[in-house]
């Protein structure tokens, strides 16, 4: 459980450092992959500088952003070290769940993968989209692992199939939301927008959904800054803004819901989730997207990706029994699985 936690918080971190990474325009900051301009750390003397302008001169070395890039790597490599050790634990302690250590493996890897590709395909927007995805999904997975060896989380009574449906749409549409969250990012459109709840002193500014959303583009030579128009970031950004309504009334519709049902403690933890993210983000647009901001609204999205992971976690339907469905506590399983 320890090492699980620890995942978790270490998970957090690198979704965090990989959003600084990104905001700060680090993700070039080593042209190369895993090391930085053929080095296993940014080069730092004179001559391994020289060194590294001769083996890469259309990227020429700014050691700050290097080493922003290289901390970032050097989490996600430790992160992918802990992982492979809860699935080592789970092939050799049966009382462990096997198939969701395994399946973060699988992840973990994949996104090792995306992150190459990153830099190799020069912030490609698709990829720069789905890794963020894949840590967002190697964050959920690692939270769900916590859950079930804690056993401290049963399945709640009497919970209405509906209820389980909206509970799960609205894990879904948070999904997108990153998603656009994202798409946003990667296509430098959070500008496009700089006064709230208008855009561009509008209701509805000139918008290119077709362009904003051509998911099919050539890998381009390098996407560090965008490529598209500010018509076509302007629809990306006011995509985001109609996905960010459309999921606040579903969150509240599930919020309202879970009182409803006594379960009052995760409907705060919803709504004050909620409440912060929309803080955050209106915070951004008003003040110019301040960094210190943007990386919240990174860890403000992971927040509330969590609080939904637990709320389905506590309306998963019961056994036949009427028994919740869960994992053994930990307590019950600790003394089998000492060494």
């Amino acid at each position: 459980m320890r090492l699980a936690l620890a995942t978790l918080l270490l998970t957090l971190l690198v979704v965090l450092l990989g959003a600084f990474t990104r905001l700060v325009d680090a993700g070039l900051g080593c042209p190369d992959w895993p090391g930085c301009y053929g080095f296993l750390g940014v080069p730092m003397s004179e001559g391994k500088q020289n060194l590294a302008l001769e083996r890469f001169p259309d990227a020429p070395l700014e050691v700050a952003k290097g080493w922003f890039e290289m901390v970032h790597r050097y989490f996600a490599g430790a992160l992918g070290l802990a992982i492979l050790g809860l699935a080592v634990l789970a092939l050799r302690r049966p009382q462990m769940p096997r198939r969701l250590p395994l399946l973060l493996l699988a992840v973990v890897i994949t996104q090792a993968m995306f992150g190459m590709w990153t830099v190799t395909l020069k912030l490609w927007p698709q990829v720069v989209t789905l890794h963020l995805l894949g840590g967002m999904t190697t964050l959920a997975l690692v939270f769900l692992l916590c859950l079930r060896l804690s056993g401290r989380f049963p399945a709640a009574p009497g919970i209405p199939r509906g209820l389980r449906r909206l509970g799960l749409a609205a894990l879904i549409l948070a999904v997108l939301q990153i998603a656009l969250g994202g798409w946003v990012s990667s296509n430098y459109a959070a500008v496009a927008c700089l006064d709230f709840p208008t855009c561009q002193g509008q209701w509805w500014p000139t918008a290119d959904f077709a362009n904003g959303f051509h998911l099919t583009q050539d890998v381009g030579p390098n996407y560090l800054g965008g490529l598209l128009y500010n018509d076509a970031r302007t629809a990306i950004h006011l995509t985001h803004r109609l996905g960010a309504l459309l999921l606040s009334l579903v969150l509240l519709a599930l919020a309202f819901s879970l009182w409803r049902r006594g379960l009052r403690g995760l409907a705060g933890l919803l709504l004050m989730a909620l409440a912060a993210q929309l803080a955050i983000g209106i915070a951004m647009v008003l003040l110019h997207m301040p960094l210190s901001l943007a990386v919240a609204h990174n860890g403000g999205a992971a927040a509330l990706l969590l609080a939904l992971v637990l709320v389905n976690y506590r309306l998963r339907p019961m056994q036949a029994s009427g028994q919740p469905v869960r994992t053994p506590p930990l307590h019950a399983i600790r003394p089998e699985i000492q060494p």
